[in-house]
């Protein structure tokens, strides 16, 4: 089934239950908000589940046409949002751009910062860049929301507790991240706020793209109307989401309504090289920092200038028959 949260001048938005075609909703009036149906899961899903069923079979009445201009991300708050690197492609570049080794640990410890998650994007929020110098950047991504997770849980427990997928603009400061990881205590003005998806889906409305530990679908990402990237979300994905889970979950328990994203989804080139553009055949970047990246590798200098005001970015995933799974972000920068 399908989720989303619509405005309502409420924080937390109202929760309905959306087509699979993204035509219609139906509100879920047993259950105010995502958060409540995430906190006791085993009394909401078969409700939600039911709904969804009639309204896809065409059985109930009330239904809205769905607008994803009226969505909240799918949280519009969070009581932890987490994010991963596990795409080692991604850091390789990042290091090998300023002639940096790779630590070995970096293949099998994997990368997280804990973000700001008090207040979330909308899907179709303008994003706010006050400092065009600060270099905004956009970050498309996959995340999972979670159940509890148990202190110390295993992947194969965490692998259990995916309760919902979708997907991210992870909004970075490129020019603010030196100066911060420099102090040695991570990412915090560098990492603003970021949106999701439309609508949030669970898991087994993805068929065989979902293989109960990663998405396998191309992650399309345009600016200014071209398409900038297109790699594959299960393609090259060093940490699966359990693992990403069971690493959050090493030394504290995680409560339900946890979001874990993947990090940016980068993919190698066919011949083990660098990503190529999506002109010269390949599948491109889901960032402007890895685009840069290889520039820089290439010819000595990066050449793609970060975010500006009226840039607009557009982050989507397609099924198999070209319909679009989650919604789609898309954000103007202010």
């Amino acid at each position: 089934m399908k989720l989303a949260s619509l405005k309502n001048g409420r924080r937390d938005g109202a929760l309905h239950v959306v087509d699979r075609n993204l035509k219609r909703a139906v509100p879920a009036t047993e259950i105010a908000t995502l958060q409540m149906a995430i906190d006791d899961w085993a009394h909401a899903e078969p409700i939600l589940q039911v709904l969804s069923q009639r309204l896809n079979d065409g059985q109930l009445d009330g239904t809205v046409a769905f607008d994803q201009q009226t969505c909240l991300s799918p949280l519009p708050r969070a009581f932890q949002w987490a994010d991963g690197s596990a795409y080692v492609n991604h850091v390789a570049l990042v290091r090998q751009a300023r002639k940096a080794e790779l630590p070995d640990s970096f293949w099998t410890d994997p990368l997280m910062y804990q973000g700001g998650s008090d207040g979330f994007l909308a899907p179709h929020d303008p994003i706010p860049l006050i400092d065009p110098s600060w270099g905004g950047d956009f970050e498309a991504e996959v995340a999972v929301v979670t159940g509890d997770v148990p202190l110390g849980a295993s992947a194969e427990v965490t692998a259990a507790q995916i309760r919902l997928v979708m997907l991210v603009n992870d909004v970075s400061l490129r020019g603010l991240i030196p100066g911060e990881l420099a102090k040695g205590f991570g990412f915090f003005q560098s990492k603003p706020a970021s949106a999701f998806s439309p609508v949030a889906v669970t898991p087994d409305e993805l068929g065989a793209a979902w293989d109960g530990k990663r998405l396998h679908r191309p992650l399309r990402s345009t600016l200014n109307g071209a398409l900038f990237g297109c790699p594959d979300a299960g393609t090259d994905m060093t940490f699966d989401f359990p693992t990403l889970i069971a690493h959050a979950a090493k030394t504290r328990a995680l409560c339900a309504g946890t979001i874990i994203g993947s990090g940016t989804v980068s993919n190698r080139d066919a011949d083990g090289g660098p990503g190529k553009l999506v002109s010269e055949g390949g599948r491109g970047y889901s960032c402007i920092a890895e685009r840069r990246m290889v520039e820089t590798i290439a010819t000595g200098a990066a050449v793609t200038p970060f975010l500006g005001k009226g840039d607009r970015v557009r982050i989507e995933m397609l099924d198999e028959a070209g319909a679009s799974i989650f919604g789609t972000i898309d954000q103007t920068v202010a």
